[in-house]
């Protein structure tokens, strides 16, 4: 079951990317302008509240919190109260620009505090957290992932802890032979971008990334995440599906994250995936393989020789499958091999083509 990681990184990390940011409230994307929602805490402290409601507020999110116990845990393997309490510190600290002022000693109640949405925003936000499931990091607007701090909203795939792994196949696959950093690579179903971040900073000013995702919403959130690292020399954001933005095209890597739940797995989801995230982004056919299968044949065709693949899958089944199906149908490949996510479970399936 495809479940929503819930991770951040060292406040110490947060605090410096907040340094980085670009204040953006569209970016151009053919064939239509999408509106980004500005996270949580690029947001000013325009808002003022009294110490007295705010902990008002406070108090009611903490109840609404508490009175979920396992309840969502045993429905679909949601979260439980515990996870929804350190949420709440986390949502506290995006939204409050002094977070403590909640927990120091102060009987001054009506002493002024700087918010960055309104009280009533507060509300509804929390409210949609606990009574509609919507992910936690569609609420403040970003997720933490590896040593980045990525922009998110509705229509974007949220970037998993497991995913992470996939940039550490790249660095291994670079520090064996250093003429991968050079060419041009490319990033399918690219989403908020942070395959293709995380790869561009790997290869440094020598390589370069196409970011590739049939979804306007997703094209403009991962332009505007390459732009708050500054990575626009080395990543080009496309819009189209898979290789067809690419058709000209000789690479020197893949990486991709597609859809793989099988079509009919997508209902038995955490309600925050199945009701929130863009099935596109998710099913992958009554198998799971229909994307996973037309990127393998397109590497065939685009990797150049002694180029490095890099794909995620659903498991063992399809990691397996897919290893059999590029050593021996494809046979344009070489040195597959399968890798383990944190949990143990083989989700990575690795290569290089023949040349």
């Amino acid at each position: 079951m495809l479940k929503l990681s819930i991770t951040r990184a060292s406040l110490s990390v947060f605090q410096t990317r907040r340094l980085r940011h670009i204040h953006c409230s569209t970016i151009s994307c053919a064939p239509t302008q999408v509106k980004l929602q500005t996270p949580l805490f690029l947001r000013p402290p325009d808002h003022k509240v009294t110490l007295a409601d705010l902990k008002k507020w406070h108090l009611w999110a903490k109840n609404i919190s508490s009175l979920v116990g396992s309840r969502f845990l045993d429905i679909d393997n949601g979260p439980d109260s515990t996870l929804l309490h350190r949420e709440l510190d986390w949502f506290i600290e995006d939204a409050i620009e002094q977070p403590k002022s909640l927990t120091e000693d102060n009987y001054n109640m009506s002493l002024e505090v700087s918010i960055r949405a309104s009280l009533d925003d507060l509300y509804r936000l929390w409210n949609q957290r606990i009574e509609e499931r919507r992910p936690f990091q569609y609420i403040v607007g970003c997720e933490h992932w590896r040593d980045l701090v990525l922009c998110v909203q509705e229509g974007v795939l949220i970037p998993r802890l497991e995913t992470e792994l996939i940039v550490d196949l790249v660095e291994n696959a670079t520090k064996r032979n250093a003429e991968l950093k050079e060419g041009v690579w490319a990033d399918l179903g690219t989403g908020s971008g942070a395959l293709a971040i995380g790869v561009g900073m790997i290869l440094g000013p020598s390589g370069r990334v196409i970011a590739v995702d049939l979804s306007p919403t997703a094209v403009a959130v991962a332009s505007y995440n390459v732009q708050r690292y500054l990575l626009q020399d080395t990543i080009t954001v496309k819009q189209g599906s898979w290789f067809e933005p690419l058709k000209d095209c000789q690479l020197t890597g893949i990486v991709s994250n597609p859809p793989y739940i099988p079509s009919s797995h997508i209902s038995g989801l955490q309600a925050e995936v199945a009701q929130h995230e863009p099935r596109v982004a998710l099913d992958g056919g009554a198998d799971g393989l229909d994307d996973l299968l037309h990127i393998c044949n397109g590497a065939a065709s685009l990797l150049k020789p002694g180029g490095f693949f890099a794909f995620e899958t659903n498991g063992e089944e399809q990691s397996q499958f897919l290893a059999n199906y590029l050593t021996n149908e494809a046979k344009c490949f070489y040195g597959v091999e399968m890798t383990s996510d944190f949990a143990g479970i083989r989700r990575f399936v690795t290569g290089y083509k023949k040349e």
